[in-house]
């Protein structure tokens, strides 16, 4: 009996002659991004297209639509072709939001009323090293980055350079539930950290990635307010498009004062009128922030400088101590010397205003009186003026002292405060229109005519 040829049907109802068979390609896709996984055939009308990821099906097409039906729950969502394509003999998978899980061989199978073909693709993922934050403590330094695919090599520098096995760190991985590693590396340093750059190197796994996190504590600052004062922040190497920023952190949260961005000559500063940035040393890399007057409330806390550029973070941080302004001796002896002089001042026109002209009226008065009792009616007939003359003598000098020793207390002060006017001109500046000072009179030879030497009554009574 002869033997019969029959064909195998799939679904649709095709015969298939021929299989072709293609060397692998290879893909590597970042998470979470779209992903086209390719796939080519030669177009001869219909065709049945089917995805497969180690018999799982992934994806599927015939009777000119996408179906559904089989398709595994992973990839529910995430799976298209290029249907406008496929004419064409382009059979490409679209993976949406590529995972951890998506990683593996897929096969790529096509087929048409002239034969099928197989094709495997092996697909790669990782997850890019987007940051490494770094911190440091009294003993050490720990370099920290997130959400990575597969896990990066860990390395340190510092400058100045570090003793051989000085630099020994632990390194610790964890998964979170997509897969992805959070690393940590700590490094521990027996020593004074301030004035160190340390350095750590993120390495991807496939060395096409080195992201570089380095820090430096520089040694607090003490300085003294209504000073100018530049707090100093250098990058370590030359760094393009960056962006600066400054932070300020006191008894409250971090504070960002001030922000520049090299692409953009954008600049950011909460602190106008109080802190500047030079603009030419900036784009060279010196960043220092200036103060132009600190002040003990405002200014003193932990500043905080960094540049973000392309896969690199470099961190300043430093500790400023605004204190109270303090006076020298020399500027303390000023002070009191002027002091002194405002004071010996101000005593001197306290007097001249107050105290002398009231001396200088009471003279005045004094001299009048004396004055009238001299030529006036009240002489005793054959008395002597001798007693009229000495009590006038006694009045006029009694008070007459009192001032000179007012005087002498003025000229004395005018001495130390030479801002002083001149107090005798003060005295004869300050009389009444028309006063006249009289100086006390000794009688040299014998009384006038009139008097015929006569003591006055009164002269009697008193018993001179």
């Amino acid at each position: 009996m002869a033997s019969v040829f029959r064909p195998v049907f799939l679904a649709p109802n095709y015969t298939f002659h021929i299989s072709v068979l293609l060397p692998d390609a290879n893909v590597t896709c970042i998470i979470p991004d779209d992903c086209i996984l390719p796939c080519s055939f030669r177009p001869t009308g219909t065709v049945v297209i089917h995805w497969y990821k180690q018999q799982i099906p992934v994806h599927s097409y015939y009777y000119n639509k996408d179906q559904f039906g089989l398709q595994n729950k992973h990839f529910s969502g995430r799976t298209c072709l290029f249907n406008s394509h496929i004419p064409h003999g382009n059979a490409s998978l679209l993976l949406r939001r590529v995972k951890v899980q998506d990683k593996g061989r897929y096969k790529c199978y096509t087929s048409t009323r002239k034969g099928n073909q197989e094709l495997f693709v092996n697909l790669e993922v990782k997850a890019l090293i987007h940051s490494v934050v770094m911190e440091m403590t009294n003993e050490t330094v720990t370099c920290l980055s997130q959400n990575i695919y597969p896990v990066p090599q860990v390395t340190w520098t510092t400058d100045p350079p570090s003793a051989q096995g000085a630099l020994e760190n632990s390194v610790i991985k964890t998964t979170d539930h997509k897969g992805l590693f959070t690393v940590m590396s700590t490094l521990r340093i027996v020593g004074n950290l301030s004035n160190i750059t340390f350095f750590c190197y993120f390495t991807s796994a496939d060395k096409s990635q080195v992201w570089t996190a380095s820090r430096k504590n520089q040694v607090d600052i003490s300085h003294e307010e209504g000073h100018t004062l530049s707090i100093p922040c250098i990058a370590p190497q030359n760094v393009q498009n960056f962006s600066l920023t400054w932070t300020h952190t006191s008894l409250k949260e971090p504070t960002v004062i001030l922000k520049y961005d090299t692409k953009t000559r954008h600049t950011f500063n909460l602190w106008e009128g109080e802190a500047t940035l030079d603009q030419d040393r900036l784009l060279l890399g010196d960043a220092s922030l200036l103060l132009h007057k600190p002040n003990v409330e405002e200014h003193s806390g932990t500043y905080t400088c960094s540049f973000s550029g392309l896969q690199s973070k470099h961190t300043v941080q430093i500790r400023v101590n605004i204190t109270v302004s303090s006076i020298s001796e020399d500027e303390q002896k000023v002070q009191r010397s002027w002091w002194s002089t405002a004071a010996s001042a101000a005593f001197v026109l306290f007097t001249i205003i107050v105290a002398l002209p009231q001396c200088v009226r009471q003279r005045g008065l004094e001299m009048r009186t004396v004055s009238h009792r001299h030529n006036g009616a009240d002489f005793i007939e054959g008395g002597s003026s001798k007693g009229v003359d000495t009590t006038a003598s006694f009045i006029v000098r009694q008070h007459g002292a009192e001032c000179d020793r007012l005087q002498l207390q003025i000229e004395t002060q005018s001495e130390m405060a030479s801002s002083a006017p001149n107090t005798a001109e003060v005295c004869t500046a300050d009389l009444p229109p028309g006063t006249e000072i009289e100086q006390e009179e000794k009688p040299e030879g014998p009384p006038e005519e009139g008097n015929d030497g006569l003591l006055s009554r009164s002269e009697e009574g008193d018993g001179f």
